[in-house]
């Protein structure tokens, strides 16, 4: 059984809580810096979409998880940031401009949207977001004198300064780097007093309200830093993928990015990571499956949709922390064996009186 002394104020905001956490975290990074050199090129690609699943989950995180604001519209914002870079890339604009530029413009955006969402809450603010995002598509689709339209357009491969990041190890550092200074941006913050107003926002409006938080500079930050995340995922994302159209950026992947952070565990950066794993192999496994499933089984046009569904509905009602919150027990479990006594971790289904109407 591990004991946890607590000796300054500090110890709940510190980035690391102790010499353990530094030396997993440290052995973990080991791994991704040396793994990827003996790995397949398949395996890195798959890293690298992993990579970009928990740049854009993190921003979604920090929007729905951290803050408590429901969005069906980032798959526009990661449109928005694929097209900026694979347009400013197109003119000449260097890649490390051109990805600033992507989520600058996607962070303006979401402000943008993030204003009429101030009066907005639950299935209202869902459904704002998603007409957002079909908003989005009409003018990437009918703007085609810069997007080409529904014919797409093809998108040049970054280059850093004269260094081509053409092969896919060199895409998974640039992603792994990525990664680990969004998710350690989204750390910090919410470490520091704006995400603690944002935490706050997502327990009690009301409450948060009454202790001087300003409500509508809250939510618009969190819009913006969501957005600007995204949008640099997008952007990477039309570098892998070397070519562009709407319909990439469709409703489906919008709602992709809510079963990552769902799965994963919602309100856990952790959670974030195990959600875009589990989002970019789902759909390898069920490929490597059909060969075992009934033929009228695995011919359906529709299978991955439904065992996402079913997963999803799974961990709701069954496990709502996600994997992550799975993780947390069989930890605890342990830490606690022999003397571990079943129920212990029972979730609370306690509310706030001043959310109950």
């Amino acid at each position: 059984m591990r004991f946890v002394k607590k000796t300054d104020y500090d110890y709940d905001i510190r980035l690391f809580k102790d010499r353990v956490d530094v030396f997993w975290y440290g052995l973990l990074g080991l791994v991704l810096l040396i793994g990827p050199l003996f790995a397949p090129a398949y395996f890195l690609t798959l890293g690298v979409f992993v990579g970009i699943y928990v740049i854009a989950g993190a921003g979604l995180m920090l929007l729905s998880g951290f803050t408590g604001q429901i969005s069906l519209g980032h798959a526009a914002f990661m449109a928005v940031g694929a097209y900026t870079a694979a347009v400013l890339q197109q003119r000449g604009v260097p890649f490390l401009a051109a990805f600033v530029a992507s989520g600058v413009l996607a962070a303006a955006i979401g402000v943008v949207v993030g204003l009429p969402a101030l009066r907005l809450h639950g299935i209202y603010l869902a459904i704002a977001t998603l007409a957002f995002a079909f908003i989005i598509a009409e003018i990437l689709t009918r703007w085609e004198s810069v997007t080409n339209g529904a014919s797409g357009i093809m998108v040049r491969t970054m280059s850093i300064a004269g260094w081509s990041a053409a092969r896919p190890l060199d895409k998974y550092y640039v992603a792994l780097a990525v990664a680990v200074l969004a998710m350690l941006g989204v750390k910090n913050l919410l470490r520091a007093p704006a995400g603690l107003a944002m935490m706050a926002v997502r327990d009690s409006e009301t409450a948060a309200q009454a202790m001087g938080v300003n409500l509508a500079r809250t939510k618009l930050t969190a819009f913006a830093v969501s957005a600007a995340l995204t949008g640099f995922a997008g952007a990477l994302y039309a570098d892998v993928i070397r070519f562009i159209s709407p319909e990439q950026f469709d409703i489906g992947m919008s709602i992709e990015l809510l079963v990552l952070i769902f799965i994963g565990g919602i309100g856990s950066l952790h959670g974030v990571v195990y959600g875009a794993i589990f989002v970019v192999a789902l759909p390898q496994l069920i490929s490597g499956i059909k060969d075992y499933l009934p033929r009228y089984i695995a011919e359906q046009p529709g299978l991955q949709s439904a065992v996402y569904g079913f997963l999803l509905l799974f961990f709701i009602i069954v496990e709502p922390g996600g994997i992550f919150g799975i993780w947390l027990k069989i930890k605890h479990y342990f830490s606690q064996f022999p003397f571990y006594k079943k129920g212990e971790l029972r979730r609370n289904k306690s509310f706030a009186k001043a959310e109950r109407w």
